[in-house]
Order: C-alpha cells, then sequence, then structure tokens
C-alpha cells in the first residue's frame, strides 16, 4: 500500500495487489473504515478526501473522517463507498473500446501499455491549473472526482459546467473542503441542483457556505436536520436559527 499526502486534507492511496484491496475491502473498506498507514497527522474529525487507485490504475474518490489517530497511520471513517467503487478500483485504467485499423495496432499497443501505466491520478498530477480549468468542463466521471479535490475555485467552476455532471457529485462538493462561496452561489442558483435535499444539507453544513447562504437554505430541511444543526451547527447565528425554527419562530 501505497500512501501520499496530496494537499492538506486530501491523500492518495495505491493498493499494489488485488489480494490487498480485497483484504482492505473485506476488513476495514465494507465497513465504511479505511486506515491510511502514513506518518503524516491530522486533525480528529476533520474532513478529508482520499483517491483510491487499484493495482491495475483503476481510481475511485471518497470523502472520510478522521476517527482515531493509530500508532502507525491515520483511522478514518468512509462514506460513499460501495461495491460499485470496488468494481472501478478492480478495473484496468486503459480498455480499448474501438479496435484499432490493422495498420495502427502496433503503435495501438504501445500507446495502451503507455496509458496503463500512467494513471489518471498521474496525468492531472502533470497539467497546469489552466489546463486542469479546461479539461474540467468536459472530463469524465473519474477525472471529474480527481478534480473535485483541487482547491482552485476556478477548477472546480469549471466543473460545475460540465454537462455530465450528476446530482451526487455535486452533493458531494456541497460538502466539500475545497468549496468556495463562488462555488456555491452557482450551485444554488440551478433548481435542479437544489431539489436534491443531499445537495441543501451539504451545503448549510459546510463552513465554507456564506451565512446568508445557509439562513435562507435552513427552512427547506427535514426537521432532523435542523435538530441537528440547532445542536452544533457551523456558527452561533445558524444553531440559534435552528432552534428558532423548532419552537416555531422561523
Amino acid at each position: 500500500m501505497i500512501v501520499e499526502r496530496t494537499a492538506a486534507a486530501a491523500f492518495s492511496l495505491e493498493f499494489e495487489s488485488e489480494e490487498e484491496l480485497r483484504s482492505e475491502h473485506d476488513m476495514n473498506l465494507v465497513h465504511g473504515a479505511l486506515r491510511i498507514p502514513t506518518t503524516e497527522s491530522a486533525a480528529l474529525y476533520s474532513t478529508v478526501v482520499v483517491a483510491l487507485r487499484g493495482p491495475w490504475g483503476g481510481e475511485a474518490s471518497v470523502r472520510a473522517t478522521v476517527v482515531a489517530a493509530l500508532p502507525d497511520g491515520i483511522a478514518l471513517g468512509v462514506e460513499g463507498y460501495s461495491a460499485e467503487t470496488l468494481a472501478l478500483l478492480l478495473t484496468r485504467a486503459a480498455e480499448t473500446a474501438v479496435e484499432a485499423p490493422a495498420e495502427d495496432e502496433s503503435r495501438a499497443a504501445d500507446e495502451d501499455r503507455g496509458e496503463t501505466r500512467q494513471t489518471a491520478w498521474d496525468r492531472l498530477r502533470g497539467l497546469s491549473q489552466v489546463q486542469k480549468v479546461l479539461l474540467a468542463v468536459k472530463a469524465e466521471r473519474t477525472d471529474r472526482a480527481l478534480l473535485a479535490q483541487d482547491n482552485d475555485p476556478r477548477v472546480l467552476l469549471s466543473l460545475l459546467r460540465n454537462p455530465r455532471i450528476t446530482v451526487d457529485e455535486i452533493a458531494r462538493l456541497a460538502k466539500s473542503p475545497f468549496m468556495s462561496y463562488q462555488v456555491a452561489e452557482v450551485i444554488m442558483k440551478s433548481p435542479q441542483w437544489m431539489a436534491n435535499a443531499e445537495v441543501r444539507i451539504g451545503l448549510v453544513n459546510n463552513p465554507k457556505t456564506p451565512q446568508a447562504f445557509a439562513l435562507r437554505l435552513l427552512p427547506t430541511l427535514p426537521e432532523p436536520e435542523v435538530r441537528s444543526i440547532a445542536r452544533g451547527g457551523t456558527s452561533m447565528a445558524l444553531k440559534q436559527a435552528a432552534m428558532r425554527r423548532l419552537q416555531g419562530k422561523g
């Protein structure tokens, strides 16, 4: 298992064999947990994004919460991991769907081998910020998951313009520690995205969401979420507004 800290709140974790991946899946991931062997430290209960990479270059990204410091690493509580995630990690990075013309077979084979070695993560890390902005608007889902971890608001804003982005991806962006004022504003202007309760809940609970936006969205949340915010909202104003709403005054 190869671990690298890629940002203040982001790690990459590469499984070196299928056996290693399946072992971690059976012991931890399937139960919503993950152990990261690292000498790096992270604040308890902070949110991190982990880019997982399978033994053949298959990739997936998960959001996690730091739940404990271990003698040899960090214990995380993982959100959104599923059998589909495992399947993504067990795929190969380059699988050609179209057969190359006979005269190009040798060259295509060389390109496929090169692409297998160069995973999406490696490829994106080599791009400039401008190149990432240009890619985000047309990126496929795997690349979008990695670009969503970029702390440059221009990249995230470009992602929002991608016509193939899904509501579940927007919900993850709404919860992301990399979200900015501009990203929150664009999300809130979309009736389609705002119709999703997970998106609204993510925005209200994200400390990066401007307080005025969070207060505007609070009345649209289910009562259990309002109760949760009344107990531990991201600001005193939000907690007080939640308590007033529960008391029928707001």
